[in-house]
């Protein structure tokens, strides 16, 4: 428990780390502090907070800076959020003028680098909720995914089937397993094949594959402004950990699975330093917000930057952005 006192002066030294990146000291606290407490009775304080792990002294400074600890007690408790004016998020909204889901992820994953001069990440709306329909004219797979994105295959079968052949599969398909996963229909088909008709159940088989090959085409994250870490003072100086976050960023299994977990809670969720669960994100901080088309969420998006980041600016730039994003996929989904 901190009194009020120690919570002031705290808020204070992590507004100046922050701000200016250098350890912050008794005399620069006791200037922008406000209170009228003498440079002992400050050392004291800062005593009992770095003993408490809110702050730690580097090297042989006598300034103090904040541990992902203190960002977090920060984050939580002292933290006064900046939501953005409404001419700002007008401005925003403008940006998001693409007529695809992909283009409006991108402009997403883009808007969150340039605004916060950091990585933008976005997880592409999630497809395995994707629904199958055949028609009956041709044998023709038509993949709708949750967000209006229309894709279309031709199946080439070994033999011609009929229009009656072709509506008992979609009259099958769409009362059995509209709005199931290409893995759940999968396997429920290798329970139930030997229910099925051969044939029928040839063309189902044909048609699981080819639509999960239609939904794997694409990228499933989506990364923008990585270069911008280079620029971070406390990222840039450690050149392995920086290597790591772009292999990170590359191979984005471990990432995408961070931002599947984030994405079912709500609102914004910030993961500082260590509790990502990703050694290579231990000096960064990862700020999320899920978004939803139809009150369903879609996925995932985000920033990265390092622990010393303005969270007060960043946090509403994420829940806006997600905002939009939801908005304008929606808006594309009726116009669809």
């Amino acid at each position: 428990m901190l009194d009020a006192r120690a919570q002031h002066l705290l808020k204070t030294l992590i507004e100046r780390y922050i701000a200016e990146g250098q350890p912050v000291g008794s005399r620069v606290l006791s200037r922008h502090s406000g209170l009228e407490l003498s440079p002992a009775t400050i050392r004291n304080v800062m005593a009992d907070l770095e003993e408490m792990g809110l702050i730690a002294s580097p090297h042989t400074s006598a300034g103090r800076m904040p541990t992902p600890r203190g960002y977090r007690f920060f984050v939580d408790t002292l933290m006064v959020v900046k939501p953005l004016e409404q001419g700002e998020i007008e401005r925003l909204e403008g940006e998001f003028d693409g007529d695809r889901p992909q283009q409006l992820v991108n402009a997403a994953a883009s808007l969150l680098s340039q605004l916060t001069q950091f990585a933008g990440v976005v997880m592409t709306p999630r497809r395995r909720e994707a629904v199958l329909r055949l028609s009956e004219h041709r044998v023709l797979l038509i993949v709708v995914t949750p967000e209006g994105d229309v894709q279309n295959r031709i199946l080439h079968t070994d033999r011609p089937y009929t229009s009656a052949q072709l509506i008992e599969a979609t009259n099958f398909f769409n009362q059995n397993f509209a709005g199931h996963s290409f893995v759940s229909i999968r396997d429920r088909l290798a329970a139930e094949l030997s229910a099925l008709r051969e044939d029928i159940a040839r063309l189902m088989q044909v048609a699981i594959e080819v639509g999960e090959g239609a939904l794997s085409e694409g990228d499933s994250l989506v990364v923008t402004g990585e270069r911008n870490l280079l620029n971070a003072e406390d990222l840039a100086s450690n050149m392995d950990r920086l290597r790591q976050l772009f292999d990170l960023f590359e191979q984005k299994t471990s990432l995408l699975h961070l931002l599947d977990e984030s994405q079912k809670a709500q609102g914004v969720q910030i993961y500082i330093g260590g509790e990502s669960g990703l050694v290579p994100l231990d000096e960064c901080s990862v700020v999320t917000s899920p978004y939803e088309v139809g009150g369903q969420v879609m996925g995932t998006l985000g920033v990265i930057g390092p622990t010393r980041m303005a969270y007060e600016r960043v946090i509403p730039i994420v829940g806006v952005t997600a905002k939009l994003l939801s908005n304008a996929l929606s808006r594309e989904r009726v116009d669809d």
